[in-house]
């Protein structure tokens, strides 16, 4: 069974903002909210909660979005586990807390256990390990590297878990201690009306915890910020605005959460001879008069060197030759290349000596052509236009 387009699922275009989007799937989390309904529509009002809360996760983060713009559904198989989106992965109940309050059944019944807003039942998930940040990279490469594809090693500043705490971020010998403002939950619970809403704990942070005697290398954080040297390798076939997942490349995470992957974004700059559309290549080749008349075999630059195209008789200007196969590799299907079409000009003298010129007359002569008639001034010609 085919996915719906995320963008149908919110009811909204492909350039909606930002707070459009967010807008969009607070009025159909909203319209769907299991407690809204009849019993008897709740198990379905439950598996479209998910699905509009899946397309949202999706949109919601640029990298996710520009995959799944570029490539579908197809683009996002590694984005969540093997049997595809689950609450596990949904990153914004802080965001909704007005939304999801109440809603324990509903995830335990998704396999999620304890209260995922503090209000005692469970632990704060803000308290566990955390995945680290995603980051981006702009990388510039030649058109030949784009086509026949490269290594490259690109340097990043990124967070790093602190060698000298371990990343628990207290001073070695020391530990940290349980939050007095929310006896560890990390969240502080408010109710207002209808809903109990649950607020992070300003002291903690919503960490459950606090550090009296913070690591000196890394000020309490557990991460210190390093450069490291990362080798990228550019598949064969790259455009401009491609977006390469490394995964595992990005900031550490917290409290043993896994690294974030980082995103190279790939620009490729222009070349003076080729030209690139899909996975065509093209480019032009000048032939003299000589070699359109009588033929010829000339030789043609192409991404991975120099080769021999032949040049029938009686060759016109503008004629496009085609040399198979030595075009750009279908990044998607990994299989197949694009051809290289080859538009041949021909390079028409300007300076003859005057016994060439007396041997073209004496050729047009015999192709049965006049004397060429004397250039006409710009003004003659613009007055025959006109009449």
């Amino acid at each position: 069974m085919s996915k719906r387009d995320y963008y149908e699922i919110l009811g909204i275009s492909k350039n909606a903002t930002a707070d459009e989007i967010k807008k969009a799937y607070r009025r159909a989390a909203l319209k769907h909210h299991p407690d809204r309904v009849a019993p008897e529509k709740k198990k379905e009002a439950e598996e479209k909660f998910k699905e509009i809360s899946e397309a949202y996760e999706v949109l919601s983060d640029s990298n996710k979005k520009a995959t799944y713009d570029q490539f579908g559904h197809d683009g996002l198989k590694g984005a969540f586990g093997k049997g595809g989106f689950s609450w596990q992965d949904f990153t914004h109940y802080g965001d909704f807390e007005d939304i999801f309050s109440g809603l324990g059944d509903l995830f335990r019944g998704f396999g999620i256990n304890g209260d995922l807003f503090g209000t005692g039942r469970g632990r704060s998930r803000r308290a566990g390990p955390r995945r680290g940040r995603d980051l981006e990279y702009e990388l510039e490469i030649e058109f030949a590297e784009a086509a026949l594809g490269t290594e490259k090693s690109v340097e990043i500043s990124r967070y790093d878990t602190c060698a000298t705490c371990k990343g628990s971020g207290a001073k070695p010998g020391t530990k940290d201690t349980v939050c007095s403002a929310c006896d560890g939950k990390g969240q502080i619970n408010r109710v207002s009306g209808f809903f109990s809403i649950s607020q992070t704990c300003n002291e903690c942070g919503g960490a459950g915890r606090v550090i009296k005697t913070p690591c000196q290398k890394c000020n309490g954080r557990g991460q210190v910020r390093v450069a490291r040297k990362i080798n990228v390798k550019i598949p064969a076939g790259v455009d401009n605005g491609i977006r390469l997942r490394v995964a595992h490349e990005g900031d550490a995470g917290i409290k043993g959460g896994p690294r974030g992957d980082l995103y190279v974004v790939i620009y490729v700059k222009e070349h003076h001879l080729f030209k690139r559309h899909n996975n065509d290549i093209y480019c032009d080749a000048k032939i003299s008069f000589t070699q359109a008349v009588f033929g010829s075999e000339i030789d043609v630059p192409t991404v991975d060197g120099k080769v021999k195209m032949k040049i029938p008789q009686g060759t016109q200007s503008g004629k496009i030759f085609r040399l198979r196969g030595k075009g750009v590799p279908d990044l998607l299907s990994g299989s197949g290349k694009g051809d290289q079409l080859v538009r041949v000009t021909v390079d028409v003298p300007q300076r003859l000596t005057e016994e060439q010129r007396k041997l073209l007359k004496e050729f047009a002569h015999t192709l049965g052509e006049k004397e060429p008639p004397k250039s006409k001034g710009f003004m003659d010609k613009v007055k025959k236009a006109f009449k």
